[in-house]
């Protein structure tokens, strides 16, 4: 009696349990349903890491071991023409640096090599009109220094010896003639300046003529036209020179010349009356200045150059002609224009371009327009916005690999129908038969029944007893 009364507790408690818990279910919220979980981006294919044409519709590697990189649809879909991205794996391993564009005052100086040379203007030649011989050579060294009116040569002249008596017996004879008849002392001047001219259309100074008298007959004394240095000497004394030959050539050294050669595309840079400086490691820590007095009219066509005259000063002839330096040519600090790094910019004659970041790991190829250059930095005048970063290394390989976009994107499989383009086994149709092809028979495919071993042969001749069971 007690045993079915605890059956009777038991299941009276197992009862009110599960009517708890069926109350418990009916009375508590339900809980709202989760959003489901964006579906993962699938890629269309995978594209060659090296941009060559070459694509696959499953992950892999190239020969070198490199990843294939994912092709998405939005990728296609939002990136410009020959727009390249990169992973950030590949990004560290080309080395690629960006840098900001940004607002700059360049500096337009002009670095130049430069030789010093002789002033042509202050250049002397002492070439006598007359034939004769050199008698005496006073200045007998190449590089010696004479000052204006000192005597350089005493020359004989045979010519000279018969305008000197001309000019010596009308002379004399216009000084007895003084208060004599009018007419006579008219035609003695006239004969006295006549032959006076002949000897001035040889090149005899007033101050020569003088001196003849106290010279023997013949003889003249050639001096220093100006101070300077003598740079040739073709001759020596005793010398035959006929009228027209260089005896001496002189060189005024107090102001030289220094030859720049500027590069073809620096001479819009270059205007006469600019500031510059010249400096040789001959003379360390000296500068000297001057100014661009003279712009030659053609460029030379070795070395795609410009010859630019600077003129210096040079009193005390520390700068000797042939001494080689550099000629900076000062240039306008002006106002703050757009300026890159000169490695940002790739130019192959035909096209200027340089490779914007449009966002994190993609890079654009942009034509841009530039102007000056200064050492390393280069002003764009198009093409660019202050802020936007360029990429100043690395870049070429982009480049290369931004030109092929274009084909690969040609070569590539729409995005619509990449993964059949690259899998048709695994989308084949199955193929129709011809009308009038005949039915295949409902046995085909079924092997048909092995021979019987037994077959052709007369068993009637042989004894059967043995295979009656």
């Amino acid at each position: 009696m007690k045993h079915s009364h605890g059956i009777l507790i038991a299941t009276g408690l197992i009862v009110a349990l599960g009517s708890g818990i069926a109350l418990g279910r009916l009375t508590t919220p339900a809980k709202p349903a989760t959003a489901a979980a964006p579906a993962a981006r699938k890629p269309l294919y995978y594209r060659n890491p090296m941009g060559l044409p070459d694509t696959s519709p499953v992950p892999k590697k190239d020969d070198m071991g490199m990843d294939y990189i994912p092709v998405y649809a939005d990728d296609e879909a939002s990136s410009a023409p020959g727009t390249v991205a990169l992973p950030p794996e590949k990004i560290q391993a080309l080395g690629v640096r960006t840098e900001a564009v940004r607002r700059e005052a360049l500096r337009t100086g002009i670095l130049a090599s430069g030789t010093i040379t002789v002033d042509e203007a202050s250049l002397h030649v002492i070439a006598p009109r007359f034939d004769g011989w050199v008698e005496t050579l006073q200045a007998n060294q190449t590089g010696m220094a004479v000052r204006r009116g000192q005597p350089l040569a005493t020359v004989y002249s045979p010519q000279l010896l018969a305008a000197q008596e001309d000019y010596r017996v009308a002379d004399a004879a216009l000084r007895q003639l003084q208060g004599g008849d009018a007419a006579s002392v008219q035609s003695m001047r006239r004969l006295r300046d006549a032959a006076k001219r002949r000897l001035r259309n040889w090149d005899i100074s007033e101050a020569q003529l003088e001196h003849i008298a106290h010279l023997p007959p013949g003889n003249l004394t050639i001096t220093a036209p100006a101070s300077g240095v003598i740079v040739d000497k073709p001759v020596v004394q005793g010398t035959r020179f006929v009228a027209g030959d260089t005896l001496l050539r002189l060189a005024d050294l107090s102001t030289v010349w220094v030859i720049a050669n500027v590069p073809a595309t620096q001479i819009s840079q270059v205007r006469l009356g600019q500031p510059a400086s010249f400096a040789t490691p001959a003379l360390p820590g000296q500068t000297f200045a001057g100014k661009v007095g003279f712009l030659q009219p053609t460029l030379d066509a070795a070395t795609r150059s410009l010859a630019v005259r600077v003129e210096l000063k040079n009193p005390d002839g520390r700068l000797r002609p042939g001494l080689f330096g550099n000629v900076t040519l000062a240039g306008d600090d002006g106002t703050r224009v757009l300026a890159i790094p000169r490695s940002a910019l790739i130019d192959s004659g035909e096209r200027q371009i340089v490779l914007v970041e449009v966002a994190t790991g993609r890079f654009s190829p942009r034509p841009v327009v530039i102007g000056q250059r200064n050492g390393e930095r280069i002003e764009v005048l198009d093409g660019l916005r202050e802020g936007e970063r360029v990429v100043v290394a690395g870049n070429f390989l982009i480049d290369s690999e931004s030109n092929l976009r274009g084909a690969l994107s040609a070569m590539a499989p729409p995005a619509d129908v990449a993964p059949a383009a690259h899998d048709r086994r695994e989308h084949a149709l199955p193929v129709q038969p011809a009308a009038d092809a005949p039915k295949a028979s409902p046995h085909a495919g079924h092997a048909p029944p092995a021979p019987d071993p037994h077959a052709g042969h007369d068993m009637s001749g042989h004894d059967m007893s043995g295979m009656e069971h």
